[in-house]
Order: structure tokens, then C-alpha cells, then sequence
């Protein structure tokens, strides 16, 4: 018989040696996460005011109505602004503490799309009249894009802006039930204004396709509805998700609002009805960009929460056959367990990076739009919409992965990760539904391939960097790379692969598309924005920003993260001949996967150290098989007492329901005795 050991004693202890055994060095690697010591510590001076505060506790989330999460999520935002006033934030800490509370609430809209949109798209005399109070949440504003009866297909929304010429206004209009306003956040009950998406329709009935409208929805003496508004929140989300925000409906009845109230940067209406052309047909989609390219980013730090939760419980929860020293085994040290959670690290070390540097690009897309340059903006749109549609995959997938992975103590709400997959999982369709991201980001490779197969001098200068990989195709000397076992471990040849893929994929849609295969849309979409990723990654390899122990386990990272990407496209590299299938009967791909299972068995020691760099404190993460000391059963148990249930010994339902439900099986049981 085995001796006997105290499971709950040893979790500290084997947290303890985990740390013990990283070889990194943590605090290198959370600077380099953070891009930079100073941006941590503006972190953990917004975060130390936020988390010892009582409006920001967290303990009664659970059992909480959908009304009492929104009026606390309302109390949240008041508060934030408040200390905003009190320690002088400037709106980068400001963004930053609602980032850091990581729950969706009715202040996001105002944040991501309202106020960017209305800043970048508006007029000088719109901006003047309103800037500062948008700015100072004087008043609070929603993006109105999205209809009961259309969602991604922004060219097919119904509802309209009538010109009209002798009043100078405009004639905000939902002709239909489906035009109506839908899953609006902060629409509900919350928003003074909004930007409205809608049809321009000229005096003479022409319509002008999609256009943005500045429309005040309440009043700012009591907060009702203005006449011809009918507006309210659409009910309760899947699973519970998003309980604090008033996702909301609303529909126009011929509502006028003055000719300055379309966001006319771009595009303009003369006070006599003549009407000037934006210099890029999809300008007005600058808000839905914005929120794509932030969404990466975000994603990346969502899944650095999903690997530090499952990493840590995976660390201390033992699970197996006895061994000699007389404990089961670390969960963590499962094959069947690390290789799903592994990758999830990787996954968000590329994405915080990738989408870094995404930000700094739009940023300087956004600066040429401002002065009217729009040549970077179909490039940008593309790489956005890719890249939205795989982060956004890719997270929900991991969410739920980690969430298997801690067994059914996992399915507890006091895990975290149920409540977190709530949450995000709306982000797969939200900002354009991925399958429809899917058709864009294919038409743009398709329009690029055409594009240099009809110069008369094909040359790689002619491609943008979201179709660079198309070269490969286009030069008569390239061939796919040899794949030799030391192949796997040279980044370049890894990157030649995916772009091989890509490159292959687009032009088989090319020949075929007149008939394509019925998912060869989104295989050429995972395939485009995977090159692209894969190219971005070689290149953080390649300037490796850190050294030594830590250098080596981030690399490792990436290195994981180009060969799993390899491993899930096996069925486009095998069918375009790029891996070419073994003809003796042996695994072709023996290879490829061996070369994992190296990286894994180097990257193991560093787990806690790799996941311990994202920086999260216990009351970010709010999950009792996440802490920091390992001591999750006893966290669980904690967490255990606090359900309202416990706090009588006898429910109340016990004289209406159990009492009868046991008298009345005791009588029949009586009654079968005699």
C-alpha cells in the first residue's frame, strides 16, 4: 500500500518547485511581454487602486442577477472615472483600467468605435460641438451597425438617411422589422447617442450605400428616449456572457436630425443635395478595422489567462499510477496534457507581440487616412479581417481547451474559465462573422494573385506584405523546401512552408473558380493570415529581443508555434505536395512531430516561469485553480462557502417541495408493505 500523502499540502509544495525549476528569467521575460519595465508598472499602479477598492471586488460575480451585474458594472465605470479625477489618469491609464477588469461593459462601445469613429470620420464643426464631451463621457455613445436581419453584410442594412434638401436634414428611418438596431452595446438602457450605420438616399431616391450618422438617442435632462426612437435591451446572452452590458435594440420613425450630423470627413452633402464621394468606398468601415487589429492583442492576453489558470492547476493536481516515491504524478507531465497546453503559451506570446505591431501599423495607416491617403487601406482591411478571424478561432478554441484540461473540477464557475469562454465566445461572429472575414480575406488574395499574373513583368516588388507569399509561385526557380529532419528546426524553412501553402491554396481557388470546393474559402483565409503570422514570427525569432535562458524558452515558443501550425495544415501540405506522403509505409510527418515533442520536453521546466511572466495577479485571474501559491483545493473550498445556498443548513424549499416529495415516497413505500 502506498504511504499516505496530504494532496492538499503538497500543491504549495509543488508550486514552489516549479519555480524552483525555471531556468528563465521571469521578470525579463514579463518587461519584453509589457514592452517595456515602465509600461508594467503603470499596470500595477492602476491595478493595486482597482483591486483594493470594494466596488471592483469580485466575490458576489457568481450569484448575481442579470440586473445587478449591469448597475454594477454601471457603479464600475463611475468609479474608474472617478479615480481617473482623483490620480490625474490620462486616457491611456483610463483605457487601461477598464482593460484590466476584463468584463465586458456598457462604457466598450464608447470606447473602441464611438469615440475613434467619431474622432476620425466627423467634421471640424461636429467635433468642435462635441469632441470634449465625448472625450470627458459627458456624453455616452454606441456604434448602430449591426440589424436584426443583417450583420457582416454591411452593404445589405436596411435602414436609411433621406436627404432633405429644403430643411437641411437628414431622415433616420427603419422601414422594416429587420432594419431594426440590434445587439447594440449600451443601446439598452445606457447610451445618450450613437454612430449610426445607415443607407444614404439622395433627394431623387438614388441610394449611396452605407454612410455614418451622429444621432442622439436620449435626452440629457432625464434620459428618455426622443420622440420617434424606440430602443431597448434584447435580453439575456448565451451561458450568461456579457450580463453587465445592455446589448440593445432600436428602430427610427422618420427621425430628422441637421445636415452636420453625418460624419462627413470624407464624404459630404451639399446643403442643396449634391454629393461628393468619399476617396475609398469602404472609408466608413475605419471603426470596424480599429476594433479587429485590437482584438489580436487582446486575444493574445485571454489566452495567456487560459494558460496560467490550466498551467498552474496542471502543475499541483497529481493524477496516475503510484511511483516510487509513493505520489501520483504532476497532471502536467501527461503527454495528453502538455501537448494542449503548451501551445496555448505560444499562442499568446505571438499574438501580445503580433498584434503590437499591428497596432503601430494601423496607427500609421490611420495618420494617411486623416490627410486623405487611402493606398494603404485595402491592405490593412485584409490583414485586419485575417487576422481577426484567427486570433478570435484560435482563443476560443484554447479557452475551452484549458478548460477540459482541468478535469470537472473545470466545469466549477469558481475555475474562471467557464465564465471567461462566456465572454469571448461572441467574438468569433462580433466585428464581422468569421466565415464572412473568410470570403473577404480570399478575394483580396485572389485579387492579388490576378493582379501580378496580368503584369507584364511578374516581380515579388508588386506584392504588399499580406500577399508576400505569393512570390514563391511566381518565381520559375522556386521549388518547396527540402524537408530534412534538421528542416524542422530552421525557422526560414518553416515560414517557406506556410507561405508555400498559402500560395498553392490561392492558386488552385484561381484555377478553379468558376467551381470552388465548398470550404476552400476558409482554408485559403487560415492559410493567408498563417503565413502572414508565420512570416512575423520568423522575424521576432530573427531580432530576438531577450538573451541566455530566457531568449531560448521564448524562442522555443515561436519555434512551437510555427511547427503546430504546420502539424494542423498537414492536409493542404500533403495535398499540394509540399510534404510529400512516404511510400514505404512509414509517417511521413515523424518528423515534424518528433521536433515537437523536443520543444515540449524544453519548454516543460519553464511552464510556470513562461506563464508567471504574464503578470496576473489572483484577483485578475478569479479562479480558484489558478492562484499564485498552488493552494486550489483550499481556494475551492473557500470559494465553496460563499455560495448563498450554504448559508442555511435547511433550505426554505424544504417545506414546499422536499418534505412532500420524501412524505410522499414513505407513504408509498408504507402502503407497498402492507
Amino acid at each position: 500500500m502506498a504511504p499516505h500523502h496530504d494532496a492538499n499540502d503538497r500543491t504549495a509544495k509543488d508550486m514552489l518547485a516549479a519555480r524552483e525549476r525555471t531556468a528563465m528569467d521571469v521578470v525579463a521575460v514579463r518587461d519584453f511581454l509589457y514592452n517595456g519595465r515602465v509600461q508594467w508598472e503603470k499596470k500595477q499602479a492602476v491595478l493595486d487602486i482597482l483591486s483594493n477598492d470594494p466596488t471592483f471586488n469580485k466575490e458576489q460575480n457568481l450569484y448575481m442577477t442579470r440586473t445587478q451585474r449591469y448597475e454594477r458594472g454601471l457603479r464600475m465605470i463611475h468609479r474608474v472615472l472617478q479615480f481617473k479625477d482623483e490620480h490625474g489618469w490620462n486616457a491611456e491609464e483610463e483605457a487601461k483600467a477598464f482593460f484590466y477588469l476584463e468584463e465586458g461593459l456598457p462604457i466598450g462601445l464608447h470606447q473602441t468605435a464611438f469615440e475613434p469613429v467619431v474622432n476620425s470620420q466627423g467634421s471640424p464643426e461636429l467635433l468642435a460641438k462635441y469632441g470634449k464631451l465625448i472625450a470627458n463621457r459627458g456624453i455616452f455613445g454606441c456604434y448602430l451597425q449591426t440589424e436584426l436581419g443583417h450583420g457582416s453584410g454591411v452593404a445589405r442594412l436596411e435602414t436609411t438617411a433621406t436627404y432633405i434638401p429644403a430643411t437641411q436634414e437628414f431622415e433616420i428611418h427603419s422601414p422594416t422589422l429587420t432594419s431594426s438596431k440590434w445587439w447594440i452595446g449600451a443601446l439598452g438602457k445606457t447610451a445618450t447617442h450613437g454612430v449610426v450605420q445607415a443607407k444614404l438616399i439622395m433627394p431623387d431616391g438614388k441610394d449611396m450605400g452605407p454612410h455614418l450618422f451622429f444621432v442622439q438617442l436620449r435626452s440629457l435632462n432625464d434620459h428618455k428616449l426622443l420622440p420617434g426612437i424606440v430602443a431597448g435591451d434584447i435580453g439575456p446572452k448565451a451561458m450568461g456572457g456579457y450580463g453587465s452590458v445592455d446589448n440593445g435594440f432600436a428602430r427610427f420613425d422618420h427621425v430628422r436630425i441637421p445636415r452636420e450630423q453625418m460624419l462627413s470627413k470624407f464624404a459630404q452633402i451639399t446643403p442643396d443635395g449634391k454629393y461628393t464621394k468619399p476617396p475609398h468606398a469602404k472609408i466608413s468601415y475605419g471603426g470596424m478595422m480599429y476594433i479587429r487589429q485590437s482584438l489580436v492583442t487582446a486575444g493574445g492576453w485571454l489566452m495567456g489567462k487560459a494558460a496560467t489558470i490550466s498551467i498552474r492547476y496542471a502543475t499541483v493536481r497529481r493524477q496516475g499510477e503510484y511511483g516510487k516515491d509513493g505520489m501520483e504524478p504532476q497532471a502536467i507531465t501527461h503527454p495528453s496534457l502538455f501537448s494542449r497546453l503548451l501551445p496555448i503559451i505560444a499562442h499568446a506570446y505571438v499574438f501580445i507581440e503580433v498584434g503590437r505591431n499591428l497596432t503601430v501599423a494601423f496607427q500609421a495607416v490611420s495618420k494617411r487616412l486623416a490627410a486623405g491617403d487611402t493606398s494603404q487601406l485595402a491592405e490593412m482591411h485584409a490583414i485586419t479581417s485575417g487576422l481577426k478571424a484567427l486570433v478570435t478561432r484560435t482563443q476560443v478554441l484554447d479557452l475551452e481547451t484549458a478548460r477540459r484540461s482541468m478535469g470537472g473540477h473545470g466545469y466549477s464557475g469558481y475555475a474562471g474559465l467557464g465564465r471567461l469562454y462566456a465572454e469571448y465566445v461572441p467574438s468569433v461572429t462580433y466585428e464581422g462573422d468569421n466565415f464572412v472575414l473568410d470570403l473577404q480575406v480570399a478575394r483580396s488574395a485572389l485579387k492579388s494573385y490576378k493582379g501580378i499574373r496580368s503584369s507584364k513583368n511578374p516581380t515579388p516588388s508588386l506584392l504588399s506584405p499580406s500577399s508576400n507569399y505569393l512570390r514563391h509561385i511566381f518565381d520559375p526557380h522556386a521549388t518547396p523546401p527540402e524537408l530534412t529532419d534538421a528542416a524542422w528546426s530552421d525557422p526560414e524553412t518553416l515560414v517557406a512552408i506556410l507561405e508555400w501553402r498559402a500560395a498553392l491554396l490561392v492558386q488552385d481557388l484561381a484555377t478553379n473558380v468558376a467551381q470552388p470546393d465548398a470550404n476552400v474559402h476558409h482554408r485559403v483565409s487560415v492559410a493567408v493570415a498563417e503565413a502572414f503570422m508565420g512570416a512575423q514570427v520568423a522575424g521576432f525569432i530573427r531580432d530576438s529581443k531577450l538573451s541566455g535562458e530566457s531568449g531560448k524558452a521564448v524562442n522555443n515558443l515561436y519555434m512551437l508555434y510555427l511547427l503546430t501550425t504546420i502539424e494542423a495544415s498537414l492536409a493542404d501540405t500533403l495535398s499540394f505536395g509540399i510534404l510529400r506522403p512516404s511510400r514505404n509505409g512509414r509517417d511521413a510527418t515523424r518528423g515534424l512531430r518528433l521536433a515537437i515533442l523536443k520543444l515540449y520536453e524544453e519548454l516543460l521546466p519553464n511552464a510556470i516561469g513562461l506563464t508567471d511572466a504574464f503578470g496576473f495577479s489572483d484577483w485578475e485571474l478569479d479562479s480558484a485553480l489558478g492562484v499564485y501559491d498552488g493552494k486550489v483545493y483550499e481556494a475551492l473550498w473557500n470559494k465553496a462557502q460563499t455560495e448563498p445556498l450554504n448559508a442555511q443548513e435547511v433550505t426554505d424549499a424544504y417545506t414546499k417541495s422536499i418534505r412532500p416529495i420524501l412524505e410522499r415516497g414513505q407513504a408509498l413505500a408504507a402502503k407497498a408493505k402492507m
